[in-house]
């Protein structure tokens, strides 16, 4: 896995970085020891340079996930949060 995420980001350079210095990296997956970890790391390395503010992470909390789909989906990011934590890490909360 770690091999595909850094294929896919070297193959864009970091261009992101310069054009927005800041990243978010959003999965349904768990947060901790997961693909978002590994991609915020390779991001972290290559483009550390280029970043206004550190690589966030947003994924499912650290639960067991529930068996109801409503439990469900209140573990995981929605788009208002993403956009919370967006607003946030530009600094205009």
């Amino acid at each position: 896995m770690a091999r595909l995420v850094r294929a896919a980001l070297r193959s864009n350079e970091y261009g992101f970085a310069l054009e927005t210095p800041r990243a978010i990296v959003v999965d349904e997956g768990y947060e901790r020891y997961g693909v978002t970890a590994e991609i915020a790391s390779v991001i972290a390395d290559g483009a550390f340079y280029y970043l206004d503010a550190p690589v966030k992470r947003m994924g499912a909390m650290n639960v067991p996930v529930p068996f109801s789909p409503p439990l469900e989906d209140m573990t995981v990011p929605t788009a208002t949060s993403v956009v919370e934590v967006a607003k946030a890490l530009c600094g205009r909360l």
